[in-house]
């Protein structure tokens, strides 16, 4: 885990790059999971927002996806709203899980980040 310097909130994005590389991105891979063919899939989600931040609900959702079914380079092109709900309901997908709770049922899926939605 992270300390605040490394999860980017006291130190630099680069600090944190530097720590997630070494200790999440090199291990996982090694893993067949993230190799081609496999199903391995990391999202380090950032969510902070300033309280004044309340257009849409706030807390704006930044995630970054690793994994061999994660479009390499993709910026996201679509003026879709990705909120937390979102990410649940991504996640669930990614497991094969129905039946998204909540909000998460009718939030739209992030599957514009991947090769195979």
């Amino acid at each position: 885990m992270p300390d605040v310097d490394d999860d980017a909130h006291d130190g630099t994005p680069q600090q944190a790059d530097t720590w997630l590389q070494a200790n999440i991105v090199a291990p996982l891979s090694a893993s067949s999971a993230f190799q081609s063919g496999g199903d391995g899939l990391l999202i380090v989600d950032f969510d902070e927002a300033l309280d004044t931040d309340t257009t849409n609900g706030g807390g704006h959702v930044s995630p970054v996806f690793e994994g061999p079914n994660v479009k390499a380079g993709y910026t996201q092109t679509s003026t879709t709203l990705y909120q937390h709900e979102s990410m649940l309901h991504t996640v669930m997908d990614a497991l094969g899980l129905p039946n998204p709770p909540g909000a998460a049922a009718s939030a739209p899926s992030m599957t514009e980040f991947f090769v195979q939605p």
